[in-house]
C-alpha cells in the first residue's frame, strides 16, 4: 500500500471537474472587509452559500494557513451530482489543494451534525475502503501506522473539532466492517454456487487487490464464517420496526428537526416515529403504526403528568419494552 498523497492519481476522476460543478469561488480577506463582513455574516469567520433551488446546509471553512494568514471569508457553492457506484469524494479534494477545511459542527449533544459532517463521513469511508487491507480480522488488529495514516488525511480535509480523532477512527471502523459486509452480501454470498464469478474483485472496486480478495473470498466461505452469518441473521429477523432513513441516519434526523421544531424537545420516542413515517408523514407498516400510536398516548399522559419518566424508562421504552437488538 502506497499511503502517500500521490494515490489520488490512481482515480484519475479526481481532477476532472466541471464548470457547472463549482459556480461560484469568492475570495475577500477579512481585514478588506471586516466591517462588512460582520455584518452581512453575523461576524461568522466562513461560510457556504448553497444554490438558492438546493436545500443544502451551509458550511464554515477554514484557511489551512490560518496561523501564518489572515483568515479569509470563503463562498462555494457546489452542484455536482453523482450516481451510485465507488465515490472518490472530488469536492474534497479540490477543497484540499485550496488549502480550504470545512469546520465540523456539533449538536447540544455532542453528534455531528451539518453538510461538512456528512461529506467528512463519506470521505472516511473512502478511505477505509481504499486504504484498509481487506482481510479477515477485527480492527484492533490492523496495524497502527494504517489508522494514523487514515486520521492525518481527514485533518488535513476537515477541521474535525470536538470529535477528534478517536471519532474519525471510529468511524473508519464502522465503515470498513460495513464494507467488508456489503462485499460478503452482495458479491460473494450470491455466487457460492457460481465460483467462476468470484475469481475477481467487483468491477465497482477494482482498486481491491487479487491475492486479497481471493484470500477474503475464502474465509466467507468457511465453515465458521457461516456458523456466525447464521447467527447473524437470527438476529436480524428479530427487527421487527425497521426504520425509513436515508444515509443521514438519526443524527441527520434530528438536526432536521430542530431547525423545523424549534423550542420543541426532540426525545427518543419522536425520532423513532420520524424514523418510520415517509415522505408524506405517513408510517404503511401496520405494526410500527400501533406502537407510534401508543407513542403519542403516552407522550400526551406524560405531559398531564399521569406519567412520569425517569433515566432510560422513557416514553420510548414503555413504548417498545426493554432495549432489545430488535429496536
Amino acid at each position: 500500500f502506497d499511503f502517500s498523497e500521490q494515490w489520488f492519481l490512481f482515480f484519475p476522476n479526481l481532477i476532472k471537474y466541471k464548470k457547472k460543478e463549482i459556480l461560484s469561488v469568492k475570495m475577500v480577506s477579512q481585514h478588506q472587509s471586516k466591517d462588512s463582513g460582520s455584518k452581512k455574516n453575523g461576524g461568522k469567520e466562513l461560510g457556504m452559500v448553497a444554490p438558492q433551488e438546493k436545500s443544502w446546509k451551509k458550511m464554515k471553512f477554514a484557511s489551512s494557513s490560518a496561523e501564518t494568514e489572515p483568515t479569509s471569508q470563503t463562498t462555494i457553492s457546489d452542484d455536482s451530482k453523482s450516481g451510485r457506484g465507488m465515490s472518490t469524494m472530488p469536492r474534497v479534494v479540490k477543497r484540499k489543494l485550496q488549502k480550504l477545511r470545512p469546520i465540523v459542527e456539533y449538536n447540544k449533544r455532542g453528534k455531528g451534525i451539518g453538510q461538512a459532517h456528512s461529506e467528512m463521513q463519506s470521505y472516511i469511508g473512502v478511505l477505509a475502503r481504499s486504504r484498509v487491507p481487506l482481510v479477515d480480522m477485527k480492527w484492533s488488529q490492523i496495524p497502527k501506522d494504517i489508522k494514523e495514516q487514515i486520521w492525518e488525511v481527514v485533518d488535513m480535509a476537515f477541521v474535525v473539532g470536538q470529535g477528534g480523532k478517536n471519532s474519525v477512527l471510529t468511524s473508519a471502523a464502522k465503515k470498513w466492517k460495513d464494507f467488508k459486509s456489503t462485499l460478503t452480501r452482495h458479491y460473494i454470498l450470491p455466487y457460492t454456487n457460481d465460483r467462476g464469478k468470484l475469481s475477481q474483485p467487483p468491477e465497482t472496486y477494482k482498486f481491491i487487490e487479487k491475492a486479497q480478495w481471493d484470500a477474503f473470498v475464502a474465509s466467507r466461505l468457511s465453515k465458521d464464517f457461516e456458523s456466525v452469518h447464521s447467527q447473524h441473521a437470527q438476529i436480524r429477523e428479530k427487527l421487527e420496526y425497521n426504520h425509513r432513513l436515508s444515509r443521514k441516519g438519526y443524527v441527520g434526523l434530528e438536526d432536521q428537526l430542530e431547525e423545523t421544531m424549534p423550542g420543541v424537545e426532540i426525545d427518543r420516542s419522536t425520532l423513532w416515529k420520524r424514523a418510520r413515517q415517509d415522505k408524506h408523514g405517513n408510517i404503511p407498516d401496520p405494526k410500527v403504526a400501533e406502537k407510534a400510536k401508543l407513542i403519542d398516548e403516552l407522550q400526551k399522559q406524560v405531559s398531564e403528568g399521569k406519567v412520569s419518566v425517569y433515566g432510560c424508562n422513557d416514553v420510548l421504552t414503555m413504548a417498545l419494552g426493554p432495549e432489545h437488538p430488535g429496536r
